[in-house]
């Protein structure tokens, strides 16, 4: 049988869960929330169930028994299979080992920031700058209650991750606004705030064409 397409993060995240002890799918999606996965793995009841029924499927988890308790409709309850435990530790070792690109929405912006009049430009800069700032301090403090609810800082380390990210990102921003404000990026023509571009357009001549002139 031919391997699954690994595109779906969240089935990484139940296979490693399942890899732990066995468990239902309510309480995946609760162990997840608590440990700050599902800030880095998109996670809904829907989607849950659905990549669960695709494991299945692909005979990477099994299940073990049903239960039911009190009032709570029955619970069936999964372990990873050998191909599912396998699959796991190739996966999770690939995403360790080999960076990959990736294309954030932010970059994007940056990319056509130049289009937009600077004064624009920077109150937008600064109004993420503020989102940033509270989302770190709302990170950091996600943080810290999950470890004081004694998780072990080991399942909780992309969040420290993200939260590197985070700093970093509105450290970097913090520096253009200023440049911005400095003029370094910016310069005024005549009562009007610009940014500094070089208009002259870029050769048209390859070197590769050239050397392929002098030695036919």
């Amino acid at each position: 049988m031919p391997k699954p397409k690994r595109s779906n993060l969240l089935a990484l995240a139940i296979l490693s869960l399942l890899h732990e002890r066995p468990m239902h799918p309510y309480e995946i999606g609760v162990t997840m929330r608590q440990r700050g996965i599902s800030d880095s793995i998109k996670l809904n009841t829907g989607s849950l169930y659905a990549v669960i029924d695709t494991l299945l499927k692909n005979k990477l988890i099994q299940p073990i028994e049903t239960k039911k308790e009190g009032k709570h409709p029955e619970r069936t309850i999964y372990e990873p299979t050998a191909a599912g435990k396998e699959e796991f530790f190739e996966w999770l070792r690939s995403l360790l080992r080999s960076p990959m690109k990736e294309y954030p929405q932010f970059a994007a912006g940056l990319s056509f920031l130049g289009h937009l009049p600077p004064r624009d430009a920077l109150d937008l800069l600064k109004e993420r700058s503020g989102a940033l700032a509270t989302q770190i301090q709302e990170t950091r403090s996600s943080l810290e209650a999950t470890l004081a609810m004694g998780i072990d800082r080991v399942f909780v380390i992309e969040t420290e991750y993200s939260l590197a990210l985070l700093d970093t990102e509105r450290s970097w921003l913090e520096r253009l606004i200023k440049d911005i404000e400095d003029e370094v990026v910016t310069e005024w023509r005549g009562d009007q705030l610009v940014w500094t571009v070089n208009y002259s357009q870029p050769t048209q001549d390859h070197p590769e064409e050239e050397n392929s002139k002098d030695n036919p």
